[in-house]
């Protein structure tokens, strides 16, 4: 029998997929100062895919250039002129080079819209985001007209999406950006029929599934992330979860991607440990991926494939993950920021496994600055550690290889001067907060 991992994948709508793994979505920002696609998608995305993954998702691409997760995301949220479409289509010929699937991330980042590019970002309710710091602002309730802008650009984007020669898409509806934001009981206190149960918190989900259905080919893969829970007090729960993927099994879903967290509760960006339920046996909790307990129970309830990211690292887990838990496709992020080929090398059997990159950050971060305090260098430290792989992407981007002697202070301030450079080039262009 063959190894699992190399096994292809059919979809309900009938595109395959090579091979079991994935290279998740990772915000990459290296769009140029008017969120177009550059030559450095390009470089990256065919390293990726000569890297063997048999799908690859991009980054956030947003439906709204005004509510942005970062100032370097692509946008595309209305006619695409002659430059940035062939962009965009160079970005999808690169991505597909080796034969694998290339969806696009299409997403809207609600109220977790950075001040830089939004003073006042928009969600299901006025609720802030309760986070330290002055870098976010107090959103506005969108009304029942914008809502439906916002599911009509996320058709838009996927069409073009498909013009450009990306083969499906993926719905972006966890990690706290806007779809997240309806789902969550926390941020929609609306009353009217986009708020109050379940079913209806959902609705933006469905109608913008629905809408990309419409507006792509049948043979289109469409795909949605999701949320287990999102791990607050009143936030949306496993068993919402599981609600709103019953309502999934009746729309035209390929691929269901489980995850976790919000900016508030990152748990998207690792601690696997409080990432479990309460309850767990010993042995599921300690298990490498941070959301697989979840997505097993899950796959009891979903009719479409399941996908899980978030800590895999060795052959042996990935594999009970598909034999045992009833998942269909294996996430991979950091460890392709470090080792793009690390696909590759798990399909030929050249590698079992991969270095947990964020443990050894955490252990060994480099020079850190005795005059900084405690506090602060701790602070540090945890963006660094994200800082620390985003700029990986962007030496790929350049072409050069990951540099993995890079301190993790010294990450965090490279890393935040490049997304103050960043904000400043969108303010130039007449975008971004002044």
């Amino acid at each position: 029998m063959p190894d699992i991992l190399n096994m292809p994948l059919d979809l309900p709508c009938g595109a395959v997929l090579p091979n079991r793994l994935c290279k998740a979505a990772l915000t990459e920002g290296l769009a140029d100062p008017r969120n177009r696609a550059t030559a450095a998608h390009e470089r990256l995305y065919r390293r990726w895919s000569e890297g063997g993954a048999g799908l690859i998702l991009t980054g956030n691409v947003l439906v709204d250039r005004r509510y942005l997760e970062r100032p370097g995301n692509v946008v595309i949220d209305g006619p695409q002129d002659g430059e940035a479409m062939a962009a965009l289509r160079a970005y999808g010929a690169a991505g597909t080079v080796a034969g694998n699937q290339l969806w696009m991330q299409l997403n809207h980042a609600g109220r977790q819209t950075p001040k830089s590019i939004a003073t006042e970002p928009v969600a299901p309710s006025a609720v802030a985001l309760d986070l330290p710091g002055d870098g976010y602002g107090v959103p506005r309730a969108l009304t029942h007209e914008e809502i439906l802008d916002i599911v009509a650009r996320f058709a838009h984007a996927a069409g073009v999406a498909e013009e450009a020669g990306f083969t499906g898409v993926q719905i972006h509806a966890a990690h706290g950006y806007l779809i997240s934001e309806f789902l969550s009981p926390a941020v929609n206190r609306r009353e009217d029929d986009w708020g109050g149960t379940t079913g209806k918190r959902a609705r933006l989900l469905i109608e913008v599934i629905r809408a990309v259905r419409a507006r792509v080919g049948t043979d289109f893969a469409v795909s949605v992330k999701l949320n287990s829970a999102d791990f607050q007090k009143g936030g949306f729960s496993f068993e919402d979860c599981k609600t709103v993927v019953g309502l999934l099994n009746a729309e035209a879903v390929d691929l269901l991607e489980i995850s976790g967290g919000t900016y508030e509760q990152p748990r998207m960006m690792g601690g696997k440990e409080s990432a479990y339920r309460e309850g767990l046996p010993e042995s599921t909790r300690l298990r490498e991926a941070y959301f697989l307990a979840y997505a097993a129970e899950i796959a009891r309830v979903a009719t479409m494939p399941l996908m899980v990211t978030g800590g895999f690292r060795n052959r042996a887990a990935m594999v009970e993950a598909i034999e045992q838990d009833g998942i269909s496709v294996i996430g991979l992020g950091r460890p392709l920021c470090v080792e793009p080929d690390f696909p590759r090398l798990l399909l030929s059997g050249e590698s079992d496994g991969t270095i947990a990159w964020e443990r050894r950050l955490r252990e060994h971060p480099g020079p850190v600055d005795s005059a900084i305090p405690a506090d602060r260098a701790r602070a540090m430290l945890a963006w660094g550690i994200q800082g620390w792989f985003c700029l990986q992407l962007l030496r790929m981007g350049a072409g050069d290889d990951p540099d993995e002697g890079l301190g993790v202070i010294q990450a965090f301030r490279d890393y935040a001067a490049n997304e103050r450079a960043a904000a400043a080039a969108l303010i130039r262009t007449g975008q971004g907060a002044s």
